[in-house]
């Protein structure tokens, strides 16, 4: 295990370091003048806004952190999941959080399609490639785009909107500054990370240790 994690936080870090250096490469100077007809600086992505499940007034807030390709997210989400959603957060005790953090490139474009669904969507479709990950992103000579776009198509995006979530390096830049910030704020290494209120835990915990962090203020 300690091998496997060693990996995805060197994947990680891989991928963080390309943050910046995209960013230069898509963004304009910071006095430099906007283009004819572009939006407000201060306009919001609404791709990027927050995804989450829950009451906003629930009594405890928890952010998760994870990867599409992460096998242990995927585990917590197949196995403890379905008991955290029905007995935590459909009964107004948590409201989760997801918080971008992929750790190859695979994962960004993945990250990137989801994010592209209706936020009332993109629960729905994260637990369908959690479910068929095994075939989409670690299958020997898959077709990692064209995997993820029939799962996309069978959830009801078209295939021009999913070529345009694929390929779209903004929306891939912005998921990547969201993993930095993360990373920088609560000290994330490894996925999946659970923030219970400011109390950072690693790891994919079970339903018993997920319900007695969300229970302690």
């Amino acid at each position: 295990m300690m091998t496997q994690r060693r990996t995805l936080l060197a994947a990680a870090g891989g991928l963080l370091a390309t943050g910046p250096a995209l960013a230069q490469s898509a963004a304009p100077a910071p006095d430099a003048p906007p283009p004819s007809g572009a939006p407000p600086a201060a306009a919001v992505d609404q791709r990027m806004t927050e995804r989450a499940a829950g009451r906003t007034d629930a009594p405890m807030r928890v952010l998760e952190f994870f990867s599409l390709t992460c096998g242990h997210c995927a585990a917590f989400h197949r196995d403890s999941w379905p008991r955290v959603r029905a007995e935590l957060v459909e009964t107004g005790r948590v409201r989760i959080v997801w918080r971008d953090f992929p750790l190859d490139q695979v994962a960004l474009r993945a990250h990137a399609v989801a994010r592209a669904f209706p936020p009332e969507r993109y629960a729905a479709f994260l637990t369908a490639l959690f479910s068929t990950q095994d075939r989409w992103a670690h299958a020997r000579g898959a077709d990692h785009k064209a995997e993820v776009g029939r799962i996309a198509a069978m959830a009801g995006m078209s295939s021009a909107a999913f070529e345009a979530a694929w390929t779209d390096d903004g929306l891939a830049r912005a998921i990547l500054l969201e993993a930095q910030a993360g990373a920088g704020e609560f000290n994330v290494q490894a996925t999946p990370t659970f923030v219970f209120g400011r109390r950072v835990v690693s790891g994919n915990i079970g339903f018993d240790r997920f319900a007695r962090e969300a229970a302690t203020p």
